[in-house]
């Protein structure tokens, strides 16, 4: 007998979603970069766990929106929690409990109200979440107890974990009550599969994770990355094409880098995660074009699975 389902991983950007779906799956299945709402579409991570197989939804952070792209990945988290066998909700332990403190940080504060809007939208769908507070390192017991105790008073958490997706603790606890709540069905996947998402797109996503982890703080949340051609050589190799989008002419220049070093750092780093990845020597090539609508684009949201008209 098999057990087989979905869990949707939902929170506040930042909060650690795609380190937690990494974590359960025990590969890497979602980039993960200093950069809040780096994950801009729902992706399924397959953990195992026994006779239970796990479909992670790890889904985009869920934030106050602002532009079409925002609505979108706002959708497609919400309805990767519709869809879903089970929900948890992570929350950021460190940005709740600093929120309320006089002089607390911007960021901390947005996380807290997004917090809020969570609740409030779990209120509305009248589903129970499990409440999973992530980032615990080093935190009193009886601090994490007292934020326990808050959030669960809101009425929409069925139990509460405590966790450190970074560094592992109470991660295996999650899994093992995760897998219990699988409903009974043949896996949807081989079990050595760990991540259902098309290649294209997976080499699209790391050359993006390369980006950001570059240059994070001198390039706003305006770049996307486009593989536009994946061939399969005769010799085994795969030669990959890729076009990065920049919103303006100045972001140009800080994707290339003096020399260009920036963008072949880049395309080193992403090329070295493609060969361990597909197990298979790659040639990769990396075009920066200025798109100030990449945005806007209907074609971009339907390559990645989002609603354009959200």
């Amino acid at each position: 007998m098999t057990h087989a389902g979905f869990a949707a991983i939902i929170g506040a950007p930042n909060a650690g979603k795609s380190t937690l779906t990494n974590r359960l799956v025990g590969a890497k299945v979602s980039i993960v970069t200093q950069k809040v709402q780096t994950t801009r579409f729902p992706v399924r991570g397959v953990a195992m766990e026994g006779d239970a197989q796990i479909v992670l939804v790890d889904t985009p952070g869920i934030f106050q929106p602002r532009r079409r792209l925002d609505r979108a990945m706002i959708r497609a988290a919400w309805g990767g929690a519709e869809d879903a066998d089970v929900i948890v909700h992570l929350v950021d332990s460190v940005a709740e409990l600093a929120a309320p403190e006089s002089g607390a940080k911007a960021a901390d504060r947005r996380a807290a109200v997004d917090v809020e809007s969570i609740v409030e939208g779990l209120k509305a769908s009248g589903k129970k979440a499990i409440l999973a507070l992530n980032k615990i390192d080093g935190m009193k017991r009886e601090t994490l107890l007292a934020l326990s105790q808050r959030l669960f008073e809101t009425g929409v958490y069925s139990e509460v974990f405590m966790i450190s997706a970074k560094d592992g603790n109470g991660v295996d606890d999650l899994k093992a009550r995760l897998a219990a709540l699988m409903p009974e069905n043949p896996w949807f996947y081989p079990a050595e599969q760990t991540a259902d998402l098309p290649v294209r797109l997976l080499a699209a996503e790391i050359t993006r994770e390369k980006i950001y982890l570059r240059v994070h703080e001198e390039l706003p949340y305006a770049a996307a990355v486009e593989t536009t051609a994946f061939e399969e050589r005769k010799d085994g190799s795969a030669r990959i094409e890729q076009t990065i989008y920049v919103e303006r002419e100045s972001q140009r220049p800080i994707i290339l880098g003096k020399g260009g070093q920036t963008l072949k750092w880049i395309g080193q780093k992403s090329r070295e995660e493609l060969i361990t990845l597909l197990d298979r020597p790659v040639h990769l090539f990396l075009h920066v074009k200025v798109d100030e609508r990449w945005a806007d684009k209907r074609e971009f949201y339907g390559d990645v699975g989002l609603d354009f008209d959200a």
